[in-house]
């Protein structure tokens, strides 16, 4: 049995042998009574350890509704008292993830749950990065590909950008041009404002994707081609793939209206890509390249925009509302937030 705070001892003392005898509705029932009584008296870290601990023995037990139920509770009580996100309240409901399992909906309710509590309490309004990561290597790691993506993107960390690069290889791997997948971590990244985790992240999936297809590496130049003294791009066959590269650079050496060369790269670049047809070419992510073109180059979007899906999906997950709310100001970036010291980012 778990060693108890004394605080929350009486009431676990009474519920965590009930787990141990195979009676777990009447554990369940105890923990919410005195869980309840407690928060009720304003004594919340004894009810949040009573919830916790209960709930952790009730899914190691594979009770996951009355460990579901439990850690539900647990979240309403970190609202009420104002939790905050720290290791101690993150590492709590990463172990209740861990044990809740893949099976039914429990764990998704759970983790849409404590996401978010986390933006509302942490300092990230799309939700806590550390716990994205979590739960996207977490989902990753069960096969559960698209609903891992969103959560990579979301945290935006280096190690996020890797493991989603390498779980994009892995999925193209079983069908698929590898551009789409390279397009799917590249534009969200640099629409969101996030030049590390888009340079990450292509950076894996181009080494990922050459090593296990070599057969995508251009005979015209099969080492990598330095573009300045830190950054190369490689050349392959798959022209999307040169334009994800070529994209990330581009916007790495933004600054607005200022630097006129750079808005003419861009404009050249995205023009020269999308002449050739296919996905680039399409309306969604010409729009998409559209908001790109003004958050780094301050490129004016078209006096009448179409509709963007694809936009509004990357928006909505990253925390930007909803369409159908008016036009949304113009965002644009400052030089120092495309650099390698871009805040948030580890």
């Amino acid at each position: 049995m778990p060693a108890v705070s004394s605080s929350s001892s009486r009431a676990l003392n009474a519920i965590l042998p009930l787990v141990a005898s195979g009676q777990p509705y009447e554990a369940h029932q105890k923990a919410r009574t005195f869980a309840s009584r407690y928060s009720k008296s304003g004594q919340y870290d004894t009810a949040i350890d009573v919830l916790f601990q209960s709930a952790r023995e009730l899914l190691k037990a594979s009770q996951q509704g009355s460990g579901t139920d439990l850690t539900l509770f647990l979240l309403e009580v970190y609202e009420s008292k104002g939790e905050v996100v720290d290791d101690e309240s993150r590492g709590r409901l990463t172990q209740l993830i861990a044990l809740t399992g893949s099976s039914g909906s429990w764990r998704k309710t759970i983790i849409d749950r404590s996401i978010s509590w986390s933006a509302r309490h942490g300092d990230c309004p799309a939700g806590d990065r550390d716990l994205h990561h979590y739960v996207g290597e977490l989902l990753y790691k069960d096969g559960a590909f698209d609903a891992a993506e969103p959560h990579f993107l979301a945290s935006g960390k280096r190690d996020s950008a890797r493991l989603l690069a390498n779980m994009m290889v892995e999925w193209s791997a079983a069908g698929g041009a590898p551009g789409i997948f390279a397009l799917r971590g590249t534009l969200p990244y640099l629409q969101n404002g996030n030049i590390v985790g888009a340079r990450t992240f292509i950076s894996q999936f181009i080494a990922q994707v050459t090593s296990s297809r070599p057969n995508l590496l251009s005979p015209l130049q099969t080492s990598p081609l330095p573009v300045t003294p830190t950054s190369e791009i490689t050349h392959t066959t798959e022209p999307v793939l040169n334009f994800c590269q070529l994209a990330v650079l581009t916007c790495q050496r933004a600054n607005g209206e200022k630097n006129k060369v750079m808005r003419e790269s861009w404009v050249r670049l995205c023009g020269t890509y999308q002449s050739k047809g296919g996905v680039l070419a399409t309306k969604e992510v010409r729009a998409t390249l559209q908001e790109i073109a003004t958050l780094y180059f301050a490129i004016p979007p078209p006096r009448t925009r179409p509709d963007n899906p694809f936009g509004a999906m990357l928006s909505s997950m990253m925390g930007g509302g909803m369409p159908g709310g008016g036009a949304p100001p113009r965002r644009m970036l400052s030089p120092a937030m495309s650099g390698p010291s871009a805040p948030g980012l580890d």
